[in-house]
């Protein structure tokens, strides 16, 4: 568990580092203010139980206020019918996904505690602060959401940001960490010009930490800043794939 910032009646907290063998390693983060909690992008059956037990700890179970999906992803959403079942929360994602999520198992009962919002966002109440509730569409999902908290001022980002096979949980080099980050934004993040977007709205918040859902975490103005201008000219995605749409030669033998 790592504290990202507290002021004594609000907490950001990095549960853990989830990296389970054949699994993607992600990062799962609580927001706690005045003891009402919101967990984001809280991932899958295995470490739903520990992370349940984490929550019920630090705030307790019937505490949590939001359970937030940046996307649909099963690293993202597929233990929701766990969360809904367990505790009172309300659940976010894109209005986008709310006929996919439910086949992951979300029973009938706590379906309509899942609430898609617009392509806009929204601003929600989080104990007795706003929290703010991003449009990051095709980065990489169509429906894609991010998180900012304007008291700790950290960017919750999502898969943008995401970084792969680092040691570390704080960005100290940029320049060493791209090679991290490189080839998953080619090739997950959808265009250039989703990223230019996205940069232009962010540069109006005031931000001290980009927090994605996988790796390292930017901290300080400076290194957000550096990570803002590396995506703001980033080719991806179908940017860069115009040769993959060809009649596939190869043979699939197993």
């Amino acid at each position: 568990m790592e504290i990202l910032f507290d002021n004594g009646t609000h907490k950001n907290i990095l549960l853990e580092d989830f990296g389970h063998g054949e699994m993607v390693q992600a990062n799962v983060h609580l927001i706690v203010d005045s003891g009402k909690g919101m967990i984001l992008d809280p991932g899958g059956h295995k470490v739903f139980k520990h992370l349940l037990q984490e929550i019920g700890t630090i705030i307790g179970v019937d505490n949590l206020q939001w359970i937030f999906f940046s996307h649909q992803d099963p690293d993202i959403v597929a233990a929701a019918n766990g969360w809904l079942m367990t505790t009172k929360a309300y659940a976010i994602a894109s209005k986008l996904w709310l006929r996919f999520i439910p086949h992951f198992g979300v029973d009938r009962l706590v379906a309509d505690r899942i609430i898609g919002l617009d392509d806009e966002g929204a601003i929600i109440k989080l104990g007795n602060t706003d929290i703010y509730i991003l449009p990051a569409h095709w980065l990489h999902s169509p429906g894609n959401l991010q998180v900012y908290d304007p008291v700790s001022k950290i960017l919750y980002s999502g898969d943008l940001g995401a970084s792969l096979g680092q040691d570390y949980i704080y960005v100290e080099n940029f320049e060493e960490h791209i090679k991290y980050m490189e080839g998953f934004h080619k090739r997950y993040i959808n265009s250039g010009r989703a990223l230019r977007n996205w940069a232009k709205m962010v540069r109006q918040l005031d931000i001290e930490i980009i927090a994605p859902q996988h790796g390292a975490i930017f901290k300080g103005k400076d290194m957000v800043n550096k990570f803002i201008n590396w995506v703001e000219t980033l080719q991806t995605g179908i940017d860069i794939m115009d040769d993959v749409y060809k009649i596939p030669t190869k043979r699939l033998t197993v």
